[in-house]
This record gives C-alpha cells, sequence and structure tokens, in this order.
C-alpha cells in the first residue's frame, strides 16, 4: 500500500503517450487542488512518490489547460519516461511534492565561476544526471561551464571515471577488443560501416557504438539504421556480439 511521504493528498496515475527524449515530463491539470493550494508552477521540478521509504522520481512539470483527456484534476500524468521509472500501472496512487535541489548544483556552479572540479564533484553531478535530478537547462550549464572555464588534465580523467562508474559494463570476456573512433560530424563519413565488418572477419571481436546526427544529416547510427535497428537491449546487444562478432549501434 501507498504511503504519503509529502504530506499532499494522492494522485492517480495516468499514462501520457508522449516521448519526451529522456527527459522526465509530468503533466497537472490547472484545477487540481494541489497546483492551486500548493504553491506549483509550470516547468518547476517536481517529486514524485510511490512507495514508503522509496527514492523519489524528479520531473518537469507541466500544467493542462481545460483538457480532461490529457489529465484529470485528481490525476498526475507521466511522459513516456518518467512512467517507465515508476513501472506502475495507471490509476495507482502517488505523491507529489516539490523537487529539492540536487547539492551538486553548487558544483555546477563553481564550475561557472572557473573553479576546478575534483572527482567527488564530478560524480555527484553525474549521479545526479542519471538520476534525472537535472533538467536539460541544467546539464546545458554544466556543459557551458566545462567549456568556457576549460578542463585540466585530472579534471577530463575525473569526469571520465564519473561516467564509467554510473554507467552499465559490459565483459565480453576476451582479451582483446578493438573499437574504432573518429572526430565525427562529417557529412557522408561512414569509415564505421566499412571497418567493423573488416575486423569482424578477420576473427576479431568488435561491438560499435556510434552516434546519431550532431553537426551533419545524419549520423553512422542513422545510416545503419537503414539497413537494420541499432537501438537494442543489453541482453539482444550481447546475443548478436555472440553470434556475429560484432555490431553496430
Amino acid at each position: 500500500m501507498s504511503q504519503n511521504l509529502t504530506g499532499l493528498p494522492p494522485l492517480k496515475l495516468r499514462r501520457i503517450g508522449i516521448d519526451t527524449y529522456k527527459e522526465n515530463v509530468a503533466y497537472l491539470h490547472r484545477d487540481c487542488p494541489i497546483y492551486r493550494t500548493e504553491g506549483f508552477q509550470s516547468l518547476n521540478k517536481i517529486e514524485i512518490h510511490k512507495i514508503a521509504n522509496g527514492v523519489p522520481i524528479i520531473a518537469v512539470l507541466n500544467i493542462v489547460d481545460d483538457d480532461d483527456t490529457i489529465t484529470a484534476p485528481n490525476q498526475l500524468g507521466l511522459s513516456e519516461q518518467v512512467f517507465r521509472q515508476l513501472d506502475l500501472p495507471g490509476g495507482t496512487d502517488v505523491f507529489i511534492g516539490h523537487a529539492t535541489p540536487p547539492s551538486s548544483l553548487k558544483s555546477v556552479h563553481l564550475k561557472i565561476a572557473g573553479e576546478r572540479l575534483n572527482y567527488d564533484n564530478y560524480l555527484k553531478i553525474i549521479q545526479d544526471i542519471v538520476n534525472n535530478r537535472y533538467s536539460k537547462i541544467e546539464i546545458a550549464a554544466f556543459l557551458v561551464g566545462c567549456a568556457e572555464s576549460g578542463m585540466e588534465r585530472e579534471e577530463i580523467l575525473s569526469l571520465t571515471r564519473a561516467m564509467v562508474n554510473t554507467g552499465k559494463h559490459f565483459d565480453w570476456g576476451e582479451h582483446l577488443v578493438p573499437d574504432k573512433h573518429c572526430i565525427g560530424g562529417i557529412p557522408g563519413n561512414r569509415t564505421t560501416m566499412i571497418i567493423v565488418p573488416i575486423v569482424a572477419a578477420h576473427g576479431m571481436l568488435m561491438p560499435k557504438t556510434s552516434s546519431r546526427a550532431i553537426t551533419s544529416p545524419a549520423g553512422t547510427a542513422d545510416t545503419m539504421e537503414v539497413l537494420a535497428n541499432v537501438d537494442h537491449s543489453q541482453e539482444t546487444l550481447r546475443k548478436i556480439v555472440q553470434k556475429e562478432r560484432a555490431v553496430i549501434v
């Protein structure tokens, strides 16, 4: 049974079929009593609680005007991204509250001011990003701070370690796993799609990740997607690599 951790009455969970591309977005009706009494505002971040002692999920709030087909006054609508994270059926009681700003934002402000950050600073920032505690604007502020202030060699190492230690790992169980990288952003440059099968044909294991478009009309992943699916679960990815000795995803 859900427990109210915010002191506010529950709302009924509703799935909103909107793909917000890796950003948690929640939808609240303007006539919702909680919206009127608690001072929630559009584009503010809220915490969503589902069970006692559970870690809240953070989402950016959008307000719905006069359209109960999106969400009703007693409901909390969720985009596809955050609905999958909650992993609860529609109609379940959930509780919302004002989100506490991530403590790691202090480190972002220091970086914007030109300060040098250590490994613990970067680790906390990346942990909060992974846990969807940052909005896109806050992520952009972090990136701008790094770009404008520059990063010393040790900072680059610390950021890389933080990303590795907060991400999912693959162990392919082989001594040599070759990789190929280029600077990217060159229209029509599709060397990856040529090199990967050549390397695999020589018996070496080459699981290759590539990006979608950044500065050109199509990235390697976009081009490969014309021929085959490039968006796989970890389990499917492992099966493909074990069978084919290579993959482009």
